[in-house]
């Protein structure tokens, strides 16, 4: 018998789902952990606050003065909440949040500890850089590296300690970390935006970008997780064979929540309040043992922080509940993967969503000019767009039937669709007619038809409207959503930009500003009519046509990497002022260094398993087929004649498939090492894609086949049929 998988699988029969109960009301409890803007009201003084608002709102800056209160006011209520401990906390590129803790204790000169946190403590701290992805920007020695802190994100206490989110920059200064150009991407499209926006309503001053991502997951017992070697280690399974039933009867997507995920599924709301995530919805997802958590949207700034702290705050109160939870984009063969829908948008200081269409032809004028800029944003970008969402776990997912295409395409509903053809073919480039003028204005006054309801919700493609909003579904699960919103809001910005300074120049030249507008619109409208597209993004058509397009089509990992170092995006960026050169060319190496890493873990784990695990497995049941045949043979001779071509054939089988195992197994080991001489660390990504990764799938198949063969009690390693239906 496996001991492993039998012992996990009497394990999880003692589980009994938890009773979980909270009193409070959790209006009552909302950012009970947050210094929010109420608390700093409390623990300031009035002149104090409304500096420090002004700092917040990028219309004041800090003195030492305001820093001391701040740190102070901020420790004080730390303190009472039984916080012994505070950390700067930030994103470096590894993909995890990160934190060093300092106790608040401090020692006076007569020997005595005294709590202390001033202005210096709160504002920059020095963590050690040397052993977080850098992409060749410092040499090993060079172990300094600085945090400081984001206003814009509130201090939020977790497990008594005091955290503070942070930026994270090397010591020359470069960023390390997803926060540091997502900031100067969304001051980037404010000003843009807010440029733009001038045209339609002189009160606004300022424009922020909003995000709601929707958080896909898996929930493994956690005594089967822990059998299996590749689940801890990769979060993938590397080897098991489809279970018989697993989503083919379409009954557990939004189905009735079983009780003990519900019970996690309470606390894990509890603590995201009590932290101050908005999260309102919960449901099964399409995959058995599969779920999603969405929030109310917020500013993406915020909404990004608070995804990260969701993550990890997932995996804590996951393992309370004897549960272990899968981000990775394909935990599982054959069935759905997960992905993280970021819903996107752009709101005004005067409560106005920029991509909701308005009551008249005025501001649904305005709402067509951002729809556009988006548009066009994901056809100047398309190669760059994909290459911030592909990773190792990401590159399984897109493209199967379940996900978005990793071809870039933008939905927009049969009725925009149709309006976009229409000012297409009736605005001239020369002066309108008052008819041309009137028509026009007409059709534009009738987009408040257009509810949510009637603009359909094309889970197939990429990027999709969505009634108000577009929806980024591409990006992977465990991603950091601050890669995605800094490419998506710098390439939009870059459009806004360009469509005011393309209208401003038609209005230097005598042209009214409001055919201007429609000019400039009819251009980008033509400009971007390549990456509309309104039918099945998983159809092979769709796929031949978008090449004809001119539309990349690579789907590999590591050629999609590219896409980060085009003249486009160096255009984009370093002009921009997001990324320079130099950081520019490190974040392409470090996404390339972490997707061979993780390779070669998955490499060395499936070989560890073929050769320790799954071969001795397969021997030993092929020696009891063995000694059976031969009892047969002196016993039951005349029953032996019967059966003995069947019991040959299975062992003949089974020996092929261990030979083709361990053959493989060393191919693969050998061709491992041979790409890890490689010193250039982009050709090694290469290689390890292009040499590696098909053995990972040739061996795969194998060890599938022996798990229909051998004995189900001697099998080794949980199940899928375990593993999915474990509740």
């Amino acid at each position: 018998m496996a001991k492993n998988r039998f012992s996990a699988l009497q394990e999880l029969t003692k589980r009994t789902p938890l009773n979980v109960e909270h009193t409070e009301k959790l209006t009552s409890v909302f950012g009970d952990n947050v210094f929010t803007r109420n608390k700093m009201r409390q623990y300031l003084s009035v002149e104090a606050f409304k500096k420090l608002e002004d700092v917040m709102s990028d219309n004041g800056s800090f003195d030492n003065n305001l820093a001391d209160q701040v740190a102070s006011a901020m420790k004080a209520w730390a303190v009472e909440k039984g916080a012994t401990h505070y950390t700067h906390w930030f994103q470096p590129l590894n993909g995890a949040t990160a934190e060093k803790h300092d106790s608040f204790i401090s020692l006076t000169k007569d020997g005595s500890v005294i709590d202390s946190f001033d202005g210096k403590m709160l504002i920059q701290q020095e963590p050690d850089a040397s052993s977080f992805p850098s992409g060749g920007i410092r040499n090993t020695f060079e172990a300094r590296g600085y945090t400081a802190w984001d206003p814009g994100s509130p201090a939020f206490i977790s497990n008594g300690t005091l955290c503070i989110p942070t930026v994270f920059v090397a010591y020359t200064g470069e960023a390390l970390d997803y926060k540091t150009p997502m900031l100067k991407a969304l001051a980037m499209v404010d000003k843009a935006a807010v440029d733009v926006c001038q045209y339609f309503d002189k009160d606004v001053k300022k424009v922020i970008s909003t995000l709601g991502w929707e958080q896909e997951y898996f929930l493994v017992d956690d005594a089967l997780f822990n059998a299996r070697p590749d689940l801890r280690l990769c979060g993938r399974t590397l080897m098991g064979h489809q279970s018989a039933k697993d989503q083919q009867l379409e009954d557990h997507y939004f189905g009735a929540i079983p009780r003990r995920v519900r019970a996690f599924m309470i606390d894990l709301e509890y603590e995201c309040y009590k932290l101050g995530i908005p999260v309102k919805t919960r449901h099964n997802e399409v995959a058995p043992n599969q779920f999603e958590v969405a929030p109310v949207f917020e500013e993406a700034n915020l909404a990004v922080d608070h995804n990260q702290l969701l993550m990890s705050t997932m995996k804590r109160v996951a393992r309370n509940h004897h549960f272990n939870m899968l981000l990775h984009e394909k935990p599982f063969k054959g069935i759905n993967g997960s992905g993280k829908h970021n819903n996107w948008s752009l709101m005004t200081d005067t409560g106005v969503n920029l991509l909701s269409p308005g009551k008249n032809p005025k501001s649904n004028m305005q709402f067509l000019v951002f729809l556009v800029a988006a548009t066009k944003a994901v056809m100047e970008h398309e190669t760059l767009l994909k290459a911030g969402i592909v990773s190792l776990g990401n590159e399984t997912r897109l493209g199967g039937d379940e996900a978005p295409p990793v071809i870039m395409s933008v939905f927009l509903g049969q009725q925009l669709a149709g309006i976009f053809d229409e000012i297409e073919k009736k605005v001239s480039t020369k002066k309108m007619t008052p008819d041309e003028k009137t028509e026009l204005k007409l059709n534009v006054g009738r987009i408040p038809e257009i509810i949510l309801d009637n603009t359909d919700r094309n889970r197939t493609s990429p990027f999709a409207f969505t009634g108000n909003r577009f929806e980024l579904r591409a990006v992977g699960s465990s991603a950091n959503c601050g890669e995605p919103m800094t490419i998506l809001n710098a390439a939009v910005a870059e459009q806004l930009v360009l469509f005011k300074k393309e209208v401003d120049a038609l209005i230097e030249k005598g042209v009214k500003k409001d055919e201007a507008i429609f000019q400039i619109l009819r251009k980008f409208i033509i400009e971007s009519k390549k990456i509309r597209f309104e039918g099945n993004g998983y159809g092979d058509e769709w796929k031949k046509e978008a090449f004809k397009r001119g539309l990349s089509t690579v789907s590999d990992c590591v050629e999609a990497l590219k896409g980060y170092v085009t003249p486009k995006a160096r255009k984009l960026f370093v002009d921009n002022g997001i990324f320079s050169e130099r950081e520019l060319e490190a974040r392409f190496e470090i996404k390339n260094e972490m997707y061979f890493k993780k390779m070669e873990i998955e490499s060395r784990i499936l070989g560890d398993l073929a050769l320790n695990h799954i071969i001795p497995t397969a021997i030993s049941y092929q020696n009891t087929l063995i000694k059976n045949v031969k009892g047969l043979k002196e016993i039951m001779p005349d029953v032996y004649a019967n059966v003995a071509d069947v019991q040959m054939q299975a062992i003949k089988e089974i020996s092929e498939h261990v030979k083709a195992i361990k053959t493989l197994t060393d191919e693969m080991t050998d061709v491992r090492e041979k790409s890890n001489d490689i010193k250039d660390m982009i050709k090694r990504a290469e290689a390890y894609s292009k040499d590696v990764r098909p053995y990972l799938s040739s061996i795969r198949e194998h060890i599938d086949t022996l798990e229909l063969m051998v004995d189900d009690e001697m099998w080794p390693l949980p199940k899928y049929r375990e593993l999915l239906f474990s509740r």
